[in-house]
């Protein structure tokens, strides 16, 4: 570690957000609310409606193969299509916000536990992104209890009881997991561990700022270490709790993996995201290339997790052909007059191949410009790869963008509020860190 002192290395510095940063934020909230509306609209008053036909068509053929569930679907149950859409959309965007904001707890606690020093000129970034953690919780609960007849199939009324029209033998066998009470317990465990060890860390790392000492650190290191179990159990999980019961009849052992794996790489480019937009507006000075280069090795190496989690699971499933398994990548391949084929497609060269390309050499990982490039696109990429995990199976073939870009929209404007907010709060640099040297002085 250096010897140099804090105050020679580092001094506090305070972000000020400016007048025109806010109308930024309010700007990309207000452009939201606008292609919302076109779509809702559009939606509406059915237009393009001999596409939504001709998807509904489809919806109907690939009903035999896809099971009950999917015929269900296909014959528009529940709220009408904007609506519905809407409610899809709130869920889609907020399960994606909500799993990067709470990455940065989970980025901070792996550096505490692992002793890492390099992270520290990062460290109030990844604090600062858990400031949606709370208002997302409070989004999906009550999208869950507004919407849940148009999200997941599973809540239909009779849907497992014997007798009823709507009786369903595979998903009433789920339904010791499956059942309403339970699925409220289990969120709420979720989001109550989530937002209070985000709150805890942040609380202890002001505290540090405030008091100095290690005491602070140390006691950092122990809740980091047991939130990071409870991380590992409530992210699987809640990973099968609100994307993969969406499509009730299908499951993947690998599936808590590959959510997490989406969230992690987009936690991790919203990080470096940031620190390159604070570094080009003339704030933490005694950030380096060294610290951006960790940063792409970081998105180049999960980026390929991510690729490798996708390929098992998609390989497996289409090596063993099973009418029950497959149908997931049915629906996405071909499914649908081939709605989603070209999504798929695209999602894999922008989660993988752009990456992959993008940061592969030593120099590339050290301009901010490539650096700033990649992560945009990781981000986008990433928020399209849930689109997929959960259009196909709530809408069908009545999928469209406006409305999603919409809500994805104002969703980045309220979360940029918040996270620039808190990134205010306190110093930028957490000048008390014990390890604040070590950064300072990273070289890779």
């Amino acid at each position: 570690m250096a010897t140099l002192t804090h105050q020679e290395s580092a001094t506090a510095e305070q972000l000020v957000v400016t007048d025109g940063a806010r109308k930024t934020f309010i700007t990309i909230i207000v452009a939201g609310v606008v292609v919302l509306i076109i779509g809702l609209l559009a939606a509406i008053f059915h237009i393009g409606e001999g596409e939504h036909a001709a998807a509904g068509e489809a919806a109907g053929h690939l009903s035999a193969a896809a099971g009950h569930e999917a015929g269900a679907a296909a014959h528009h149950e529940g709220s009408p299509i904007w609506l519905k859409r809407l409610l899809v959309s709130l869920w889609h965007s907020n399960v994606f916000f909500l799993g990067v904001s709470t990455i940065g707890t989970v980025f901070m606690a792996i550096n505490y536990v692992a002793y890492a020093g390099w992270s520290v000129l990062i460290k109030r970034i990844a604090e600062a992104l858990s400031a949606w953690v709370i208002p997302g919780a409070a989004i999906m609960l009550v999208v869950f209890l507004l919407g849940r007849h148009d999200i997941f199939h599973w809540t239909h009324e009779g849907i497992m009881d014997k007798g009823s029209a709507n009786y369903d033998a595979i998903i009433a066998g789920k339904s010791g997991f499956l059942n309403l009470p339970f699925y409220l317990i289990r969120t709420i465990v979720y989001l109550g561990i989530w937002a209070y060890f985000s709150w805890k860390l942040r609380q202890l790392s002001l505290a540090e700022d405030q008091l100095g000492g290690t005491v602070w650190f140390h006691k950092s290191i122990n809740a980091s270490a047991l939130f990071l179990v409870l991380y590992a159990v409530t992210s699987s999980m809640s990973a099968w709790d609100w994307v993969m019961s969406v499509d009730t009849h299908w499951f993947s052992t690998m599936f808590g993996w590959y959510v997490f794996a989406s969230w992690w790489v987009s936690g991790i480019a919203a990080i470096a995201l940031t620190a390159i937009f604070l570094k080009q507006a003339g704030y933490l000075k005694a950030l380096t290339v060294n610290h951006m280069h960790d940063l792409g090795k970081l998105m180049f190496g999960f980026s390929i997790f991510w690729t490798y989690v996708w390929f098992s699971q998609f390989m497996l499933i289409w090596y063993a052909n099973l009418p029950e398994e497959a149908v997931y990548f049915n629906q996405r391949l071909g499914g649908f007059e081939g709605r989603y084929t070209g999504m798929f497609f695209f999602n894999l060269v922008i989660n993988f191949v752009f990456p992959f390309l993008g940061l592969m050499t030593r120099d590339a990982k050290r301009q901010m410009i490539i650096m700033k490039i990649v992560c945009i696109a990781i981000l986008i990429g990433h928020w399209s790869d849930f689109y997929l995990m959960l259009m196909p199976g709530t809408m069908k073939g009545e999928n469209g963008f406006l409305i999603e870009i919409g809500v994805a929209a104002i969703f980045l404007g309220a979360f940029l509020i918040l996270f620039t907010r808190r990134l205010a709060a306190a110093s930028l640099v957490p000048v008390h860190h014990p390890f604040l040297d070590e950064s300072v002085h990273h070289t890779t």
